[in-house]
């Protein structure tokens, strides 16, 4: 047997350490409770976590914020839509499409650079 395969990209060790930074800023800059969440390429969760006192409903929504970022292969803030072709995109993609800020994409070359490797998203 050989190795397993790996899909290129984040290693959990790195995911947790953005999770951690993140949660980190949010802290020391006084940030209500956040939820951040990085995801693969593929766009399958990696690690997502929730602050104490965080609603609920912010863990979905940092996850769909780092898919915006792997689909439109760009910051999730930087993306400006008129209100239907938003609403669109988010029933195609099944919700996961929030073109908000709060997701970077993560690559070789650092935050942005030539091939993709995952995505982190905040939502609070």
């Amino acid at each position: 047997m050989g190795e397993t395969p790996r899909l290129p990209g984040l290693a959990l060790a790195d995911a947790d350490w953005l999770v951690a930074a993140a949660l980190r800023v949010g802290a020391e800059r006084e940030f209500p409770p956040l939820a951040v969440a990085v995801v693969d390429v593929t766009g399958s969760v990696i690690v997502l976590r929730r602050a104490d006192s965080g609603m609920p409903m912010t863990s979905r929504i940092a996850v769909a914020k780092a898919r915006t970022a792997l689909l439109t292969l760009r910051e999730s803030g930087g993306i400006e839509l008129p209100g239907a072709i938003t609403g669109s995109i988010q029933h195609l993609y099944g919700g996961d499409f929030v073109p908000y800020a709060g997701s970077v994409l993560v690559t070789e070359n650092g935050v942005r650079g030539s091939a993709e490797f995952g995505a982190p998203g905040v939502a609070f």
